[in-house]
């Protein structure tokens, strides 16, 4: 090669996806695409009620129609001898006891605790013969008395879910101090408080949950096809349900269409799935139909707070207390919990210095479905939280917004820094992220705008978020394969996944940056427990841990072909120099070619399993700035202008970095501005269960095109890439902005009250009102 491959096609370049030709062309290979002979097909039944006692049920007319071959029922699971779901949750309750939370059965058995919770199962040959038979499953339930608000759940005399409950609080846990935050509190110039809810949302990913199972007929080895972020987790989690081994199961993932943390581990329908097949023998398969998804999978978010900062009279933050109640679902789950009382309260204190906390949480467990991880994973809560209350303080104050976040910003000086959840930043330049989000935004022209606003009877807002996430999955080690093969590719195994996020092609570039080759020689292969194991994709770890591990092992494996170049070319270990795909002699032309070496061997590879870990999270950081103008007569709202500067260390490829920054920010402002799951009280029913009824963000929800920059001058010194989560942060960043830019409005407008009590979602008719009263 006359230029280097690496200048061309390795870290720092905005190289083409390699996972488009295939995906735009429809050659993509998601879960649902897969149809191998004698497949059969699954339906489910399932509650209709809030809460309930199973009575009865009967099956036989179920099981005398056409073409069903097996109907089961939670009762039928449990004498098969399968295990219920483990609930994992690590937390106590206030009194002291483990968590307490329903046991749950892969089909409900004895007792439904939410509309949508799985009862039966048919297997059939076809899908209209599946669903035709669970129609004719009769069934008896006695209502119990359900509840699906969370302040109703917390109060005396409400019904309860389980036994071990009896107040309906799932766990409890208090951080920080206090007795040294009451003290901070008493000798405040000013507190400022706020009631914030972070709203019930859904991940609606493009491609449903699908699995495929089908046994292997000389093994009696099970293999599942599924659409997951973890394959590892779901084979340790529906393996052990099964009661078999892991190593009895595989589990593969190709192409998945979207996952955003609700794919994550195993649902009780993977283990359903994984039965059928296992008992009958036969392949079988189910897919989510988009009513399922709205009622049966995790959920996100759900929080209510209570917020206040205890400030001196030059504005310095003194404490911060924050009290919030974290709507757990029918089955607590050990993720939904830690979300919420662990994860999220890693960043409440994000970008800024403040030592004094008293943190309270619970987990309320209540009759609606479980939240679990969504895009941001109780980091979009305690940021929300955090902005809010800053925002509020500077108007309270009279302060300038920026002038008082950045007398409280953690300055670089003070890296690395421990906030006072024992959390370390190892590197941020926050002051510096901000000032340029404010110059990328041209914050200082604002009134100018304001005033061609005003020209067209208009309102206009001027909204800022300055914020830090945790990245990492807390799990920091994983493992890649690195294959050389002599037609001229390099493959490398690894266990994260692929969701739609370009993860292949950034991985690629990492191999092109230490083996100096074309791109097109990279293989990218992931999601096959049979050949590597590991975390999966979540918690932004893709590239801090897994991107790490691929560079770590492909430089594992050009020192490993040295050794065997040394031995072709009769010559020491240490005079052999590698280059863009050639080991050398030094000081001579004696060489060869890195595939042709791979050729030469006896298995014909050059071959390299290797583990390998990093030291701890990443924390990127950024500073958002949205503008709005609001139509007071109706309270329509239209996002004007949007910029942000986000800190996530070196950037492998721009746009990639960008895409997710970008459709990270549009989810955050779904959450703002529209969406909300919904349950009716009374009857415990999910109001918003389609697509006609949930609000989803459409492509007209921003109108003006994102001005977005990256900062790597802060690389982070926790992983060798020097590289931060990014899958999140635009999330996280976006719901805070955009309300701070609509209170803003409101307090121009005359409306401070207003600005202080806005919730999400913020509609039309919400806003209409606030300036109406």
């Amino acid at each position: 090669m006359t230029t280097s491959a690496a200048t061309r096609f390795g870290s720092g370049h905005a190289v083409r996806r390699i996972e488009d030709d295939v995906l735009l062309t429809g050659h993509g290979r998601y879960a649902d695409d897969f149809a191998p002979a004698n497949l059969g097909r699954i339906a489910f039944l399932r509650s209709p009620y809030p809460h309930a006692r199973i009575v009865s049920m009967d099956t036989s007319a179920a099981k005398a129609m056409p073409g069903v071959a097996a109907v089961y029922t939670g009762a039928d699971l449990v004498a098969a001898g399968l295990k219920p779901m483990a609930s994992g949750v690590p937390f106590p309750r206030g009194d002291g006891q483990p968590a307490a939370t329903p046991l749950r059965h892969i089909l409900a058995h004895e007792r439904v605790r939410y509309v949508g919770e799985p009862m039966a199962v048919v297997v059939a040959d076809t899908l209209e013969q599946a669903r035709n038979a669970v129609e004719a499953i009769a069934f008896e339930c006695e209502d119990i008395p359900h509840v699906v608000d969370m302040g109703e759940a917390l109060k005396p005399g409400a019904p309860t879910l389980c036994a071990e409950a009896p107040d309906n609080i799932c766990a409890e846990m208090r951080h920080g101090d206090a007795k040294a935050s009451d003290a901070a509190f008493a000798g405040a110039a000013h507190v400022v408080k706020l009631d914030i809810h972070n709203q019930r949302v859904i991940a609606l990913s493009i491609e449903p949950r699908s699995v495929l199972g089908y046994p292997d007929p000389e093994t009696g080895r099970l293999t599942l096809r599924l659409s997951t972020q973890m394959p590892t987790g779901v084979r340790g989690t529906v393996s052990g349900l099964l009661g078999i081994q892991p190593e009895e199961m595989r589990v593969l993932v190709e192409d998945v269409g979207g996952g955003f943390g609700m794919k994550t581990g195993a649902y009780a329908e993977d283990a359903v799935v994984a039965y059928c097949a296992k008992t009958l023998q036969r392949p079988v398969k189910w897919v989510a139909e988009r009513s399922e998804e709205f009622l049966n999978t995790y959920h996100g978010r759900d929080v209510g707070t209570h917020a206040e900062l205890a400030l001196a009279a030059d504005g310095k933050i003194l404490a911060l207390r924050v009290y919030s109640d974290a709507n757990v679902g029918a089955y607590a789950t050990g993720t939904g919990v830690a979300i919420q009382l662990l994860i999220g309260p890693w960043v409440q204190t994000s970008v800024y210095d403040i030592q004094t906390i008293d943190f309270r949480f619970k987990a309320v467990l209540t009759n609606p479905a479980s939240p679990g991880a969504y895009r941001g994973a109780g980091r979009p809560e305690a940021i929300f939280i955090m902005e809010r209350l800053m925002d509020e303080a500077a108007r309270q104050l009279g302060l300038d917004r920026v002038a008082f976040r950045r007398r409280n910003m953690i300055t670089p000086d003070q890296m690395p820094y421990k906030n006072p959840m024992a959390q370390v930043y190892d590197t941020g330049n926050f002051p510096q992220v901000m000032d340029k989000g404010l110059a990328l935004a041209d914050w200082n022209g604002f009134a100018a705008r304001e005033a061609q606003s005003k020209a067209r009877g208009k309102l206009r807002g001027l909204g800022l978020a300055t914020f830090l996430e945790w990245t990492g999955g807390n799990v920091f080690e994983e493992r890649v394969t690195v294959t050389v093969l002599p037609s001229g590719i390099i493959e490398v195994y690894t266990a994260v996944n692929p969701m739609g996020q370009g993860i292949a092609t950034t991985l690629a570039q990492l191999v092109v940056d230490a083996f100096g080759v074309p791109i097109d020689k990279v293989r990218i292969k992931m999601g096959d427990t049979d050949v590597v194991n590991g975390f999966g994709s979540a918690g932004s770890r893709s590239i801090f841990t897994g991107g790490s591990a691929v560079r770590t092992g492909a430089e594992r494996t050009i020192e490993h072909a040295k050794g065997l170049a040394a031995q072709d070319l009769e010559a020491a270990p240490a005079d052999i120099v590698y280059e863009a795909g050639r080991f050398s002699v030094k000081g001579t032309d004696l060489g060869v070619d890195l595939f042709a070496l791979a050729g030469k061997q006896a298995d014909q590879r050059i071959f390299m399993d290797s583990t390998s870990a990093v030291s701890g999270p990443t924390w990127p950081n950024g500073c958002h700035v949205s503008e709005v103008e609001i139509d007071p007569a109706t309270g329509e709202l239209e996002i004007v202008a949007y910029a942000s500067v986000s800190d996530v260390g070196r950037v492998i490829n721009p746009m990639i970095v960008r895409g997710q920054l970008d459709g990270g920010a549009v989810q955050g402002l779904g959450q703002a501005l529209g969406e909300a799951v919904v349950y009716d009280r009374e009857t415990g029913q999910l109001i918003t269960g389609s697509l006609m009824d949930y609000n989803a963000p459409r492509a007209d929800l921003v109108s003006v095109m994102f001005k977005t920059d990256m900062d790597e001058s802060t690389p982070c010194k926790n992983n060798p890439l020097g590289v931060k989560g990014v899958g999140e942060l635009g999330t996280i960043g976006a719901t805070p902005c955009i309300v701070n830019a609509i209170a803003d409005a409101l307090a121009r407008a005359g409306k401070p009250q207003a600005a202080s009590q806005v919730q999400m979602p913020v509609s039309a008719a919400r806003l209409w009102e606030m300036l109406s009263a």
